[in-house]
């Protein structure tokens, strides 16, 4: 940017200011920003104006203080090199500096609430066929699917900074765009401060036969309170265990077919000796999981062999589908884990204390219920697309709500 440049903007700046227009203080603050602001050939009259309105116009939180000290304690520095000095005004701009200062203290304060509890940190042990896959890759994948699907530009960070304004009607006016669903940062953590479930494959799920994935496909009879896995052989469904002919059309609005690709994931595990037959290494994987694939009802259950050990005393684990799974026809179930479910064999639990870190924990398996949403005759998962989500939370006995207005002190 060139000197006239750079005053024929901060002239346009200014003029935003004066009209108090909502795009000014993000289009001020990325301007006093710019590498080489100091040389850009400001009077330093014009650096002051920039740096103390800009400061003006942050939105009254806190958590915008830092950076409204920054424009406060610039200002305060050029003013002693400015035709508008005066002790008042200069003591004005320490008061306001003093007071920004003590409220960001009170802020930071509130924010960093130290530990009074002795609770230990928990461990979760996982029992997996692919740690590096679930435990380290998959999970990379899943901090990169959110980051690049809600990440903010710097514009709206920028923008996020001001506010209290009469807003107008400016929907192409991108200086002041803010309301990104990243801003939102419940909405992020959920995201990206969590364990997701991915597979290294497309998942599809679908009411046809028509198209299925070319790694194989499942098929199963589902209704509220009853299900049953099938195949199809000689242009019949049959029975998956037993092959009894049933006389099921293909468009039977109870049928459900899962079908499967190859793993996509370039950096998956890829075990090119232990397929069997003449089956591609590519396909093993998936052809597992849709084998062990089942279905509860009208959910299909997806098993991907992944069996978590805690302490259930302590900590609980809730399992609920991705909270974008609707964009790809499709909604997760939810369950809360709290112990060891009483439905496996004796062996199953004669192994579950037999090594010395066992002790004292349960264990249970993160299986992912998947359902079609009402009206849709399909859903494809992407592979490495998170499909549900991993939340420990507290046991129910280690916490409780309680009503504020019996704890104040009264007055």
């Amino acid at each position: 940017m060139t000197p006239e440049e750079a005053r024929a903007h901060y002239n346009y700046l200014m003029t935003l200011c004066i009209k108090r227009e909502e795009a000014f203080g993000p289009l001020a603050l990325a301007f006093v920003r710019e590498p080489g602001f100091d040389q850009l050939g400001l009077t330093p009259e014009e650096q002051f104006n920039l740096y103390a309105a800009t400061a003006e116009t942050f939105a009254a939180e806190p958590k915008r203080y830092t950076h409204k000290l920054e424009c406060l304690e610039k200002a305060h520095d050029l003013l002693a090199k400015t035709c508008y000095w005066q002790p008042a005004m200069a003591r004005q701009f320490m008061q306001d500096i003093q007071r920004t200062k003590a409220e960001l203290d009170i802020y930071n304060q509130a924010m960093r609430v130290p530990r009074t509890h002795d609770l230990q940190q928990q461990r979760l042990i996982v029992e997996t066929d692919i740690p590096d896959y679930f435990l380290d890759l998959a999970q990379r994948r899943a901090a990169a699917y959110y980051q690049n699907k809600y990440r903010m530009p710097q514009e709206a960070k920028t923008a996020q900074h001001f506010g209290g304004l009469p807003k107008k009607f400016e929907p192409d006016n991108t200086a002041i765009h803010k309301e990104f669903p990243g801003a939102c940062a419940p909405f992020m953590n959920a995201r990206t401060n969590a364990f997701h479930m991915l597979l290294p494959f497309d998942l599809k799920i679908s009411r046809s036969p028509d198209d299925p994935l070319d790694a194989g496909i499942r098929i199963f009879y589902t209704k509220l309170g009853y299900s049953y896995p099938l195949r199809y052989e000689m242009g019949k469904l049959c029975g998956y265990q037993d092959g009894q002919m049933l006389d099921i059309p293909l468009d039977d609005p109870y049928l459900i077919f899962v079908s499967a690709s190859g793993v996509k994931e370039p950096e998956f595990p890829i075990d090119r000796s232990g397929a069997a037959g003449d089956v591609p290494p590519e396909y093993a994987y998936p052809m597992a999981v849709l084998e062990h694939t089942g279905s509860l009802g009208p959910f299909v259950q997806v098993s991907c062999n992944f069996k978590v050990w805690f302490d259930a005393s302590v900590v609980s684990l809730l399992i609920q589908g991705a909270p974008d799974l609707h964009e790809y026809g499709l909604v997760g179930g939810a369950g809360l884990m709290t112990r060891t479910y009483a439905s496996d064999k004796t062996t199953a639990y004669a192994e579950s204390f037999r090594q010395p870190w066992q002790e004292g924990l349960s264990y249970n398996f993160v299986n992912l219920h998947l359902q079609l949403l009402p009206g849709m005759q399909s859903g494809v998962i992407p592979f490495n697309t998170p499909i549900f989500t991993v939340y420990p939370v507290l046991n129910r006995q280690n916490y409780s709500f309680e009503d504020r207005g019996t704890l104040d002190a009264p007055s």
